[in-house]
Protein backbone atom coordinates (compact mmCIF):
# COMPACT_ATOMS: atom_id res chain seq x y z
CA UNK A 1 0.00 0.00 0.00
CA UNK A 2 1.38 3.41 -0.96
CA UNK A 3 1.61 6.29 1.50
CA UNK A 4 -1.24 8.12 -0.26
CA UNK A 5 -3.55 5.07 -0.06
CA UNK A 6 -2.75 4.64 3.64
CA UNK A 7 -3.38 8.32 4.37
CA UNK A 8 -6.62 8.33 2.36
CA UNK A 9 -7.91 5.43 4.43
CA UNK A 10 -6.85 7.10 7.67
CA UNK A 11 -8.48 10.44 6.75
CA UNK A 12 -11.69 8.70 5.65
CA UNK A 13 -12.02 7.28 9.17
CA UNK A 14 -11.27 10.60 10.83
CA UNK A 15 -13.17 12.82 8.38
CA UNK A 16 -16.01 10.91 6.67
CA UNK A 17 -17.26 12.41 3.39
CA UNK A 18 -14.29 14.76 3.22
CA UNK A 19 -13.43 16.64 0.04
CA UNK A 20 -9.65 16.47 0.47
CA UNK A 21 -7.53 16.10 -2.67
CA UNK A 22 -4.30 14.12 -3.04
CA UNK A 23 -1.87 14.67 -5.91
CA UNK A 24 1.79 14.14 -6.65
CA UNK A 25 3.88 17.12 -7.76
CA UNK A 26 7.56 16.74 -8.69
CA UNK A 27 7.75 13.52 -6.69
CA UNK A 28 6.08 15.01 -3.60
CA UNK A 29 2.79 13.87 -2.08
CA UNK A 30 0.51 16.90 -1.71
CA UNK A 31 -2.78 17.03 0.20
CA UNK A 32 -5.11 20.01 -0.42
CA UNK A 33 -7.67 20.73 2.29
CA UNK A 34 -10.13 23.58 2.99
CA UNK A 35 -8.71 26.24 5.30
CA UNK A 36 -11.24 25.54 8.06
CA UNK A 37 -10.04 21.89 8.23
CA UNK A 38 -6.30 22.57 8.33
CA UNK A 39 -5.76 22.44 12.09
CA UNK A 40 -7.93 19.35 12.56
CA UNK A 41 -6.13 17.48 9.75
CA UNK A 42 -2.69 18.40 11.07
CA UNK A 43 -3.66 17.40 14.60
CA UNK A 44 -4.97 14.07 13.31
CA UNK A 45 -1.64 13.38 11.59
CA UNK A 46 0.29 14.34 14.73
CA UNK A 47 -1.85 12.44 17.24
CA UNK A 48 -2.15 9.43 14.94
CA UNK A 49 1.67 9.27 14.83
CA UNK A 50 1.70 9.66 11.05
CA UNK A 51 3.98 12.69 11.08
CA UNK A 52 5.79 13.96 14.15
CA UNK A 53 7.70 16.90 12.60
CA UNK A 54 6.36 20.18 11.25
CA UNK A 55 9.35 21.23 9.13
CA UNK A 56 8.04 24.55 7.84
CA UNK A 57 5.04 26.74 7.09
CA UNK A 58 5.25 28.91 3.99
CA UNK A 59 3.20 30.99 1.63
CA UNK A 60 2.83 31.43 -2.14
CA UNK A 61 1.23 34.52 -3.69
CA UNK A 62 -1.16 34.26 -6.65
CA UNK A 63 -2.51 37.85 -6.89
CA UNK A 64 -4.81 37.01 -9.82
CA UNK A 65 -6.86 34.55 -7.70
CA UNK A 66 -9.79 35.34 -5.42
CA UNK A 67 -8.18 33.21 -2.72
CA UNK A 68 -4.84 34.86 -3.21
CA UNK A 69 -2.49 32.76 -1.11
CA UNK A 70 -1.45 29.14 -0.79
CA UNK A 71 -0.25 28.23 2.68
CA UNK A 72 1.88 25.10 2.73
CA UNK A 73 2.73 22.90 5.74
CA UNK A 74 5.69 20.54 5.31
CA UNK A 75 5.35 17.39 7.42
CA UNK A 76 8.00 14.75 8.09
CA UNK A 77 8.02 11.41 9.89
CA UNK A 78 11.16 10.49 11.81
CA UNK A 79 9.96 6.87 11.94
CA UNK A 80 9.86 6.10 8.21
CA UNK A 81 11.23 9.35 6.63
CA UNK A 82 7.96 9.92 4.76
CA UNK A 83 6.99 13.46 3.83
CA UNK A 84 3.69 15.15 3.11
CA UNK A 85 2.87 18.65 1.94
CA UNK A 86 -0.48 19.91 3.25
CA UNK A 87 -1.77 22.88 1.26
CA UNK A 88 -4.72 25.22 1.63
CA UNK A 89 -5.93 28.44 0.03
CA UNK A 90 -6.78 31.64 1.87
CA UNK A 91 -8.06 35.00 0.69
CA UNK A 92 -6.52 38.36 1.52
CA UNK A 93 -9.23 39.19 4.06
CA UNK A 94 -9.42 35.64 5.45
CA UNK A 95 -7.40 33.94 8.16
CA UNK A 96 -6.26 30.48 9.17
CA UNK A 97 -6.38 28.76 12.57
CA UNK A 98 -2.99 28.72 14.27
CA UNK A 99 -1.41 25.29 14.78
CA UNK A 100 0.86 26.39 17.66
CA UNK A 101 -1.29 24.18 19.91
CA UNK A 102 -0.28 21.21 17.74
CA UNK A 103 3.40 22.05 17.17
CA UNK A 104 5.23 24.66 19.24
CA UNK A 105 7.59 25.22 16.31
CA UNK A 106 4.69 26.68 14.33
CA UNK A 107 5.06 29.84 16.42
CA UNK A 108 7.93 31.33 14.40
CA UNK A 109 6.82 29.69 11.13
CA UNK A 110 3.44 31.41 11.31
CA UNK A 111 5.01 34.72 12.32
CA UNK A 112 7.32 34.54 9.32
CA UNK A 113 4.40 33.81 6.98
CA UNK A 114 2.46 36.72 8.48
CA UNK A 115 5.49 38.99 8.14
CA UNK A 116 6.24 38.07 4.53
CA UNK A 117 2.67 37.82 3.17
CA UNK A 118 0.29 39.39 5.69
CA UNK A 119 -1.58 36.10 6.24
CA UNK A 120 -3.20 36.05 9.67
CA UNK A 121 -3.37 33.04 12.01
CA UNK A 122 -6.20 33.11 14.53
CA UNK A 123 -5.20 32.10 18.05
CA UNK A 124 -1.47 32.74 17.60
CA UNK A 125 0.02 33.87 20.94
CA UNK A 126 2.15 36.68 19.48
CA UNK A 127 1.45 37.35 15.80
CA UNK A 128 4.01 40.12 15.24
CA UNK A 129 6.74 40.72 12.67
CA UNK A 130 9.70 38.40 12.90
CA UNK A 131 12.16 38.99 10.04
CA UNK A 132 11.51 42.66 9.32
CA UNK A 133 11.70 45.52 11.79
CA UNK A 134 8.78 47.14 13.59
CA UNK A 135 8.78 50.19 11.24
CA UNK A 136 8.49 48.08 8.08
CA UNK A 137 5.47 48.71 5.86
CA UNK A 138 3.99 46.03 3.61
CA UNK A 139 4.89 42.40 3.07
CA UNK A 140 8.02 41.79 0.98
CA UNK A 141 7.26 38.38 -0.56
CA UNK A 142 3.99 39.48 -2.11
CA UNK A 143 4.27 39.72 -5.87
CA UNK A 144 3.27 43.40 -5.85
CA UNK A 145 6.04 44.43 -3.44
CA UNK A 146 8.86 46.14 -5.42
CA UNK A 147 12.03 44.02 -5.32
CA UNK A 148 14.24 47.12 -4.98
CA UNK A 149 12.28 48.86 -2.22
CA UNK A 150 14.42 49.12 0.92
CA UNK A 151 13.13 50.26 4.29
CA UNK A 152 15.59 51.22 7.00
CA UNK A 153 15.01 51.05 10.73
CA UNK A 154 15.62 54.45 12.32
CA UNK A 155 14.28 53.93 15.85
CA UNK A 156 15.01 50.68 17.71
CA UNK A 157 12.42 49.43 20.16
CA UNK A 158 13.30 49.73 23.85
CA UNK A 159 13.99 46.57 25.84
CA UNK A 160 10.84 44.47 25.85
CA UNK A 161 9.60 40.95 26.48
CA UNK A 162 6.82 39.06 24.75
CA UNK A 163 4.54 39.31 27.77
CA UNK A 164 5.57 42.88 28.60
CA UNK A 165 6.05 45.28 25.67
CA UNK A 166 6.34 48.33 27.95
CA UNK A 167 9.07 46.98 30.19
CA UNK A 168 9.52 48.35 33.70
CA UNK A 169 11.94 46.74 36.18
CA UNK A 170 10.28 45.05 39.15
CA UNK A 171 11.10 47.25 42.19
CA UNK A 172 10.80 44.21 44.47
CA UNK A 173 13.49 42.23 42.66
CA UNK A 174 17.15 43.01 42.18
CA UNK A 175 17.17 42.24 38.43
CA UNK A 176 19.31 44.09 35.90
CA UNK A 177 18.07 44.65 32.31
CA UNK A 178 20.76 44.21 29.66
CA UNK A 179 20.66 44.79 25.91
CA UNK A 180 23.08 42.75 23.77
CA UNK A 181 23.36 43.62 20.08
CA UNK A 182 22.42 43.89 17.32
CA UNK A 183 25.97 45.18 16.75
CA UNK A 184 27.90 43.30 19.38
CA UNK A 185 30.74 40.74 19.12
CA UNK A 186 28.94 38.30 21.42
CA UNK A 187 25.96 37.95 19.06
CA UNK A 188 28.06 36.84 16.06
CA UNK A 189 25.67 38.57 13.69
CA UNK A 190 22.86 41.08 13.57
CA UNK A 191 20.94 39.56 16.47
CA UNK A 192 19.51 41.45 19.43
CA UNK A 193 19.08 39.73 22.79
CA UNK A 194 17.29 41.48 25.66
CA UNK A 195 17.89 39.96 29.08
CA UNK A 196 16.98 40.35 32.70
CA UNK A 197 19.91 39.25 34.84
CA UNK A 198 19.89 37.84 38.36
CA UNK A 199 23.60 38.09 39.08
CA UNK A 200 25.25 35.86 36.45
CA UNK A 201 22.02 33.97 35.71
CA UNK A 202 19.57 34.96 32.99
CA UNK A 203 16.17 35.39 34.62
CA UNK A 204 14.39 35.78 31.28
CA UNK A 205 15.24 36.85 27.76
CA UNK A 206 13.71 37.97 24.48
CA UNK A 207 15.25 37.89 21.03
CA UNK A 208 14.78 40.20 18.07
CA UNK A 209 16.03 38.82 14.75
CA UNK A 210 14.45 41.32 12.36
CA UNK A 211 17.67 43.08 11.39
CA UNK A 212 18.90 41.16 8.38
CA UNK A 213 16.31 39.69 6.04
CA UNK A 214 17.63 39.79 2.49
CA UNK A 215 14.51 38.32 0.85
CA UNK A 216 16.36 35.56 -0.94
CA UNK A 217 13.10 34.26 -2.40
CA UNK A 218 12.34 37.68 -3.92
CA UNK A 219 15.77 37.87 -5.54
CA UNK A 220 15.36 34.34 -6.88
CA UNK A 221 12.08 35.39 -8.53
CA UNK A 222 13.81 38.22 -10.39
CA UNK A 223 16.87 36.31 -11.69
CA UNK A 224 17.49 33.35 -14.03
CA UNK A 225 18.06 30.16 -12.04
CA UNK A 226 21.81 30.04 -12.65
CA UNK A 227 22.24 33.57 -11.32
CA UNK A 228 20.67 32.61 -7.99
CA UNK A 229 23.61 30.38 -6.97
CA UNK A 230 25.76 33.24 -5.52
CA UNK A 231 22.86 34.26 -3.28
CA UNK A 232 22.74 30.79 -1.73
CA UNK A 233 26.30 31.21 -0.40
CA UNK A 234 25.11 34.03 1.79
CA UNK A 235 22.27 32.10 3.42
CA UNK A 236 24.93 30.56 5.68
CA UNK A 237 28.45 31.69 4.89
CA UNK A 238 29.82 29.34 7.56
CA UNK A 239 29.16 26.43 5.17
CA UNK A 240 28.35 28.03 1.82
CA UNK A 241 28.85 24.98 -0.46
CA UNK A 242 26.07 23.08 1.33
CA UNK A 243 23.63 25.81 0.35
CA UNK A 244 24.95 25.74 -3.23
CA UNK A 245 24.27 22.02 -3.38
CA UNK A 246 20.84 22.24 -1.76
CA UNK A 247 19.63 24.86 -4.22
CA UNK A 248 21.11 23.15 -7.30
CA UNK A 249 19.69 19.81 -6.19
CA UNK A 250 16.21 21.35 -5.96
CA UNK A 251 16.41 22.90 -9.45
CA UNK A 252 17.80 19.65 -10.88
CA UNK A 253 14.84 17.81 -9.39
CA UNK A 254 12.46 20.24 -11.10
CA UNK A 255 14.33 19.81 -14.40
CA UNK A 256 14.49 16.02 -14.05
CA UNK A 257 18.26 15.77 -14.46
CA UNK A 258 20.88 13.79 -12.54
CA UNK A 259 24.41 15.05 -12.14
CA UNK A 260 27.34 12.79 -13.16
CA UNK A 261 28.94 10.51 -10.53
CA UNK A 262 32.11 12.63 -10.41
CA UNK A 263 30.07 15.76 -9.65
CA UNK A 264 28.22 13.84 -6.93
CA UNK A 265 31.52 12.83 -5.35
CA UNK A 266 32.83 16.40 -5.44
CA UNK A 267 29.62 17.67 -3.89
CA UNK A 268 29.86 15.14 -1.03
CA UNK A 269 33.45 16.20 -0.31
CA UNK A 270 32.52 19.88 -0.34
CA UNK A 271 29.47 19.33 1.87
CA UNK A 272 31.36 17.30 4.45
CA UNK A 273 34.25 19.75 4.59
CA UNK A 274 31.66 22.50 4.99
CA UNK A 275 30.06 20.57 7.85
CA UNK A 276 33.47 20.42 9.52
CA UNK A 277 34.13 24.16 9.28
CA UNK A 278 30.56 24.97 10.30
CA UNK A 279 31.05 22.92 13.47
CA UNK A 280 34.42 24.62 13.94
CA UNK A 281 32.74 28.04 13.92
CA UNK A 282 30.06 26.87 16.35
CA UNK A 283 32.44 25.26 18.85
CA UNK A 284 35.11 27.96 18.56
CA UNK A 285 32.64 30.82 18.97
CA UNK A 286 31.09 29.12 22.01
CA UNK A 287 34.56 28.52 23.42
CA UNK A 288 35.70 32.13 23.11
CA UNK A 289 32.42 33.34 24.63
CA UNK A 290 33.03 31.10 27.65
CA UNK A 291 36.65 32.17 28.03
CA UNK A 292 38.54 29.52 26.03
CA UNK A 293 40.35 31.81 23.59
CA UNK A 294 43.04 29.23 22.78
CA UNK A 295 40.42 26.81 21.44
CA UNK A 296 39.15 29.52 19.11
CA UNK A 297 42.53 30.20 17.52
CA UNK A 298 43.35 26.50 17.36
CA UNK A 299 40.17 25.57 15.49
CA UNK A 300 40.24 28.52 13.11
CA UNK A 301 43.67 27.38 11.92
CA UNK A 302 41.97 24.29 10.43
CA UNK A 303 39.09 26.35 9.06
CA UNK A 304 41.65 28.35 7.07
CA UNK A 305 43.11 25.11 5.72
CA UNK A 306 39.68 24.19 4.31
CA UNK A 307 39.36 27.64 2.77
CA UNK A 308 42.71 27.11 1.06
CA UNK A 309 41.33 23.89 -0.46
CA UNK A 310 38.25 25.77 -1.68
CA UNK A 311 40.47 28.51 -3.09
CA UNK A 312 42.58 25.98 -4.99
CA UNK A 313 39.42 24.49 -6.48
CA UNK A 314 37.60 27.65 -7.56
CA UNK A 315 39.53 30.78 -6.59
CA UNK A 316 37.11 31.82 -3.82
CA UNK A 317 37.24 31.07 -0.12
CA UNK A 318 34.16 32.13 1.85
CA UNK A 319 31.35 32.55 -0.70
CA UNK A 320 32.37 30.05 -3.32
CA UNK A 321 29.45 29.51 -5.77
CA UNK A 322 31.05 26.17 -6.62
CA UNK A 323 28.14 24.18 -7.97
CA UNK A 324 26.20 24.61 -11.18
CA UNK A 325 22.83 23.29 -12.27
CA UNK A 326 23.86 19.96 -13.79
CA UNK A 327 27.18 19.47 -12.00
CA UNK A 328 30.17 21.58 -10.98
CA UNK A 329 31.66 24.80 -12.32
CA UNK A 330 34.94 23.09 -13.24
CA UNK A 331 36.94 19.95 -12.62
CA UNK A 332 39.24 19.60 -9.63
CA UNK A 333 42.87 20.60 -10.30
CA UNK A 334 45.56 17.96 -10.38
CA UNK A 335 46.46 16.69 -6.92
CA UNK A 336 43.44 18.28 -5.23
CA UNK A 337 42.04 15.01 -3.92
CA UNK A 338 45.45 14.14 -2.49
CA UNK A 339 45.43 17.50 -0.71
CA UNK A 340 42.02 16.58 0.69
CA UNK A 341 43.35 13.35 2.16
CA UNK A 342 46.35 15.18 3.64
CA UNK A 343 44.04 17.68 5.32
CA UNK A 344 41.90 14.89 6.80
CA UNK A 345 44.96 13.45 8.51
CA UNK A 346 45.87 16.88 9.91
CA UNK A 347 42.31 17.57 11.02
CA UNK A 348 42.12 14.33 12.99
CA UNK A 349 45.11 15.52 15.04
CA UNK A 350 43.45 18.91 15.50
CA UNK A 351 40.24 17.32 16.80
CA UNK A 352 42.22 15.20 19.26
CA UNK A 353 43.98 18.33 20.55
CA UNK A 354 40.62 20.09 20.85
CA UNK A 355 39.23 17.24 22.94
CA UNK A 356 42.25 17.41 25.24
CA UNK A 357 41.63 21.16 25.69
CA UNK A 358 37.88 21.10 26.27
CA UNK A 359 36.18 17.73 26.71
CA UNK A 360 37.57 17.13 30.20
CA UNK A 361 38.12 20.77 31.11
CA UNK A 362 36.42 21.45 34.45
CA UNK A 363 35.49 25.06 33.61
CA UNK A 364 34.14 24.08 30.19
CA UNK A 365 32.06 21.26 31.68
CA UNK A 366 30.62 23.44 34.47
CA UNK A 367 29.60 26.13 31.98
CA UNK A 368 27.99 23.74 29.46
CA UNK A 369 26.68 20.64 31.26
CA UNK A 370 22.98 20.80 32.22
CA UNK A 371 22.70 24.18 30.47
CA UNK A 372 19.90 24.51 27.91
CA UNK A 373 18.69 20.94 28.34
CA UNK A 374 15.94 19.79 26.00
CA UNK A 375 14.28 16.39 25.75
CA UNK A 376 13.75 14.45 22.53
CA UNK A 377 10.00 15.12 22.72
CA UNK A 378 10.54 18.85 23.20
CA UNK A 379 13.06 18.98 20.36
CA UNK A 380 10.56 17.40 17.98
CA UNK A 381 7.80 19.75 19.19
CA UNK A 382 9.98 22.76 18.44
CA UNK A 383 11.18 21.39 15.10
CA UNK A 384 14.85 20.96 16.01
CA UNK A 385 17.10 19.56 13.29
CA UNK A 386 20.77 18.67 12.86
CA UNK A 387 23.22 18.33 15.77
CA UNK A 388 20.82 19.99 18.26
CA UNK A 389 18.18 17.33 17.51
CA UNK A 390 20.67 14.46 17.66
CA UNK A 391 22.13 15.80 20.93
CA UNK A 392 18.63 15.45 22.42
CA UNK A 393 18.68 11.74 21.65
CA UNK A 394 16.93 11.56 18.26
CA UNK A 395 18.95 9.49 15.79
CA UNK A 396 17.87 11.27 12.62
CA UNK A 397 20.24 12.12 9.77
CA UNK A 398 18.93 12.52 6.23
CA UNK A 399 22.15 11.08 4.85
CA UNK A 400 20.96 7.79 6.37
CA UNK A 401 17.18 8.26 6.39
CA UNK A 402 16.86 9.62 2.84
CA UNK A 403 20.27 9.12 1.22
CA UNK A 404 21.42 10.83 -1.97
CA UNK A 405 24.62 10.96 -4.07
CA UNK A 406 25.55 7.47 -2.86
CA UNK A 407 25.61 8.14 0.88
CA UNK A 408 23.96 4.75 1.34
CA UNK A 409 27.20 3.09 0.14
CA UNK A 410 29.42 4.92 2.65
CA UNK A 411 30.43 3.76 6.11
CA UNK A 412 29.70 6.33 8.82
CA UNK A 413 27.82 6.58 12.12
CA UNK A 414 25.24 9.01 13.53
CA UNK A 415 26.45 10.52 16.83
CA UNK A 416 23.61 10.84 19.34
CA UNK A 417 23.51 12.55 22.73
CA UNK A 418 21.39 11.84 25.79
CA UNK A 419 20.63 15.06 27.67
CA UNK A 420 20.26 17.67 24.92
CA UNK A 421 22.36 20.19 26.86
CA UNK A 422 25.13 22.46 25.56
CA UNK A 423 27.79 19.91 26.48
CA UNK A 424 26.08 17.14 24.51
CA UNK A 425 25.72 19.45 21.51
CA UNK A 426 29.45 20.06 21.70
CA UNK A 427 30.21 16.33 21.92
CA UNK A 428 27.90 15.54 18.98
CA UNK A 429 29.57 18.16 16.80
CA UNK A 430 33.04 16.87 17.67
CA UNK A 431 32.04 13.33 16.73
CA UNK A 432 30.28 14.54 13.56
CA UNK A 433 33.53 16.16 12.44
CA UNK A 434 35.25 12.79 12.79
CA UNK A 435 32.49 11.07 10.81
CA UNK A 436 32.67 13.72 8.07
CA UNK A 437 36.40 13.12 7.71
CA UNK A 438 35.67 9.41 7.45
CA UNK A 439 33.20 10.09 4.63
CA UNK A 440 35.58 12.45 2.81
CA UNK A 441 38.42 9.92 2.91
CA UNK A 442 36.22 7.18 1.44
CA UNK A 443 35.05 9.39 -1.41
CA UNK A 444 38.42 11.06 -2.13
CA UNK A 445 40.10 7.68 -2.48
CA UNK A 446 37.49 6.45 -4.98
CA UNK A 447 36.51 9.44 -7.11
CA UNK A 448 34.66 8.22 -10.22
CA UNK A 449 35.97 9.08 -13.65
CA UNK A 450 34.01 10.88 -16.32
CA UNK A 451 32.71 14.40 -16.71
CA UNK A 452 32.03 16.85 -13.89
CA UNK A 453 28.83 18.21 -15.46
CA UNK A 454 26.11 17.24 -17.87
CA UNK A 455 26.47 18.60 -21.41
CA UNK A 456 22.90 19.70 -22.06
CA UNK A 457 23.21 23.12 -23.69
CA UNK A 458 19.62 23.99 -22.79
CA UNK A 459 20.53 23.76 -19.08
CA UNK A 460 24.28 24.26 -18.59
CA UNK A 461 26.27 27.34 -19.54
CA UNK A 462 29.23 26.86 -21.89
CA UNK A 463 32.71 26.96 -20.36
CA UNK A 464 34.55 30.27 -20.33
CA UNK A 465 37.12 29.07 -22.87
CA UNK A 466 34.27 28.39 -25.28
CA UNK A 467 32.54 31.70 -24.57
CA UNK A 468 35.70 33.61 -25.45
CA UNK A 469 37.02 31.18 -28.03
CA UNK A 470 34.29 30.21 -30.54
CA UNK A 471 30.97 31.46 -31.88
CA UNK A 472 29.04 28.39 -30.67
CA UNK A 473 30.02 29.18 -27.08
Amino acid sequence: MSQVEALQGYLSQKFPNNNFKFEQLVGNDVLTVPRESVRDVLRAFKEGERFDFLMSVGGVDYPERNQRFDVVYELFSSRDSNRLRVKTQVGEEESLPSVVSVWKGANWFERETFDMYGIRFDGHPNLTRLLTHHQFKGHPLRKDYPADLQQHCTEPMPIHFEDELNYQPDPNKNLVPLNIGPSHPATHGTLRVMCELDGEKVHRANVEIGYLHRCFEKMAETHPYNQVIPYTDRLNYCSAPINNVGYCKAVEKLLGVEVPPKAQAMRIILCELSRVIDHIVCIAANAVDLGALTGFFHLFTYREKVYSLFEKLCGARLTVSLTRIGGMAQDAPEGWFDDILKFCAEMRIGISELERMLSGNKIWIERTRNVGRISAQEAIQWGYTGPCLRAAGVSLDLRKADPYYGYETLDFDIPVGTSGDVYDRYLVRVEEMKQSLKIVEQVAKNVPGGDYTIRDKSIVFPEKKDVYGNIEG
